[in-house]
């Protein structure tokens, strides 16, 4: 599976391939580095995500997960830029529970791209976060974005 590692204001980022779609982001420095045309452009993008200059990611993704799991992670890729969305609004959306989202949220193989830091808990509290840094990389993202002061 091919592999592209890049520097980020959050830590290094590993970004994965497979069979011409997105797979993974992992924090820190990946095994390999192949710059495939999809890696590059994925590259590309998350450093124009970082500079401000780019607020929707369009890449092919698959994230390797439950049904469910995916029909949230789909969910969660429709929050917009800079907006954020309570694990309870999303699990109506998705006719399911809070906890079950958390979950899902938790289990995201592509953070940032699919943009399980948009959600929070009620009142917009911040609430758990699975990346390296857990809720300081939330609140960064969240910052960079303009979804918080």
């Amino acid at each position: 599976m091919p592999q592209l590692s890049m520097h980020s204001p959050l830590g290094d980022l590993a970004i994965s391939e497979e069979d011409g779609d997105l797979v993974a982001i992992d924090w820190g420095w990946g095994r390999d580095n192949t710059k495939t045309p999809l890696l590059a452009e994925a590259k590309r993008q998350l450093e124009a995500y970082f500079d401000g200059k780019l607020k929707a990611f369009d890449l092919p993704l698959r994230p390797a997960g439950t049904a469910f799991q995916r029909k949230v992670w789909r969910a969660m890729a429709k929050i917009p830029y800079g907006v954020m969305m309570s694990y309870g609004d999303l699990a109506k959306n998705v006719a399911s529970a809070p906890r079950a989202i958390g979950g899902a949220c938790g289990s995201n193989p592509i953070p940032i791209i699919v943009p399980c830091h948009r959600v929070v808990a009620s009142g917009n509290k911040l609430h758990g976060y699975s990346g390296a840094g857990g809720l300081d990389t939330k609140l960064a993202l969240l910052k960079l974005e303009g979804a918080l002061p």
